[in-house]
């Protein structure tokens, strides 16, 4: 079983266990997110509008792109209900989903232990591993060359990537940039010499940015399921957002928007 299978069946098997001990509160559940929307015919997700090809706002059209923009619209779709985005960010989307102003975060948000402290997740639906992006020409040439003396390496706020890099640089300085201001504005203004990201982000900006490279460690780091999260305590609209997961890759909605955002590499399983 290679390293992404086994990330996926150990996530798998957590959700699955936490789907068994919530039984019996879903059994007594009477009110949910799932009426409520239905009802109200409207639903509210969170999104971090700066997320290059999950949900980036197109500076041109104003207009959220990114797989998460495009299945936002299937799920609202299939629920019957208006789309409102609540723009949020990695720094704020737990607090935002406390306080009632989203019913669902939908922005490729990395599954961790920590976070799943405050908020539950859903299956995961991708599946990425760390990857660097810096400047074509700069003195970073390979991933040995990032955790050295005098590098700064960019990481944002918030993000699952931040307290992996804070244990993981030895030698080089952690740079944690906080919105409104992006790692890849730093990267352009030559204030960081390398940003650390995942799939999604490494091959937008190489793709739009003839001057990114991105640069892959000798061994996968950091495997990270990437899911939707809703609060805690609705076991009702966690079931059926799970349910909508399931049906996107049955379908082949999710293989088809995974691919329209070149994104077709990290579907999970």
């Amino acid at each position: 079983m290679d390293s992404i299978s086994k990330s996926f069946a150990a996530f798998t098997f957590s959700a699955t266990a936490l789907l068994v001990l919530a039984a019996p509160s879903a059994a007594q559940q009477v009110d949910s997110r799932l009426y409520q929307v239905t009802k109200a015919a409207k639903l509210r997700v969170c999104q971090y509008p700066l997320y290059y090809s999950i949900s980036f706002r197109n500076p041109a059209t104003g207009q959220i792109e990114g797989i998460d923009a495009d299945l936002a619209k299937e799920l609202a779709k299939e629920l019957g209900a208006e789309l409102e985005i609540v723009e949020s960010s990695f720094g704020t989307f737990i607090a935002d989903l406390q306080a009632n102003k989203c019913e669902i975060g939908m922005f490729g948000i990395g599954a961790t232990m920590k976070r799943g402290e405050a908020v539950a997740f859903t299956q995961p639906y991708l599946i990425s591993g760390l990857y660097a992006v810096t400047r074509d020409g700069s003195e970073v040439k390979s991933w040995g060359d990032i955790d050295q003396p005098g590098r700064r390496v960019a990481v944002s706020l918030g993000s699952y990537i931040e307290p992996f890099m804070r244990d993981y640089l030895k030698q080089a300085e952690l740079v944690v940039v906080a919105p409104p201001a992006t790692r890849e504005a730093e990267l352009v203004a030559n204030r960081v010499d390398v940003i650390m990201t995942d799939f999604p982000t490494a091959v937008k900006v190489t793709d739009e940015f003839d001057w990114a490279v991105s640069i892959e460690p000798n061994e996968k780091l950091l495997l990270t399921p990437y899911a939707y999260v809703v609060p805690h305590g609705d076991q009702i609209w966690l079931n059926h957002i799970n349910l909508f997961i399931d049906t996107i890759k049955r379908d082949g909605r999710l293989k088809h928007f995974a691919e329209k955002n070149k994104l077709g590499p990290i579907v999970a399983p």
